[in-house]
C-alpha cells in the first residue's frame, strides 16, 4: 500500500489547513488509519486515528481543533486542522494498518507562524 500525503503549507496562527492522504488501494478493510507528526528534535507522535468503524481518537492538545475523517469510496484520509498554533509546526505523516502491517506516507510539512 502506498500513501501520499498532501496539503501542508505555511499559515499564520489561528488559520486552518486540510491535509489529505491518498491510498493506492481500497481502504475499506484497513483497521486503523491515522495522522502522526514529528517536530524538529522530537519523536514522532500520534495526532489522531480513525478505525474502520469510524471511531476516532485524538492527542490531547488537538482535541476540539482537529478532525480526522476517511472516505472509503475515494480511498482518502483527511485531517482538518483549525485554530492552528505554532506548536503544531511539524512534518505530518499518514499511516494505515492493514493485515497486521503498518504503512506510512512520505510526510507533508506544516508550518505555523505566530
Amino acid at each position: 500500500v502506498q500513501l501520499q500525503a498532501s496539503g501542508g503549507g505555511l499559515v499564520q496562527a489561528g488559520e486552518s489547513l486540510r491535509l489529505s492522504c491518498a491510498a493506492s488501494r481500497s481502504i475499506f478493510a484497513m483497521e486503523t488509519m491515522g495522522w502522526y507528526r514529528q517536530a524538529p528534535g522530537r519523536q514522532r507522535e500520534l495526532v489522531a486515528t480513525i478505525t474502520s468503524s469510524g471511531s476516532t481518537n485524538y492527542e490531547g492538545s488537538v482535541k476540539g481543533r482537529f478532525s480526522i475523517s476517511r472516505d472509503n469510496g475515494k480511498n482518502m484520509l483527511y485531517l482538518q486542522m483549525n485554530s492552528l498554533k505554532p506548536d503544531d509546526t511539524a512534518v505530518y505523516y499518514c499511516n494505515a494498518i492493514w493485515v497486521a502491517t503498518i504503512f506510512w506516507g512520505q510526510g507533508t510539512q506544516v508550518t505555523v507562524s505566530s
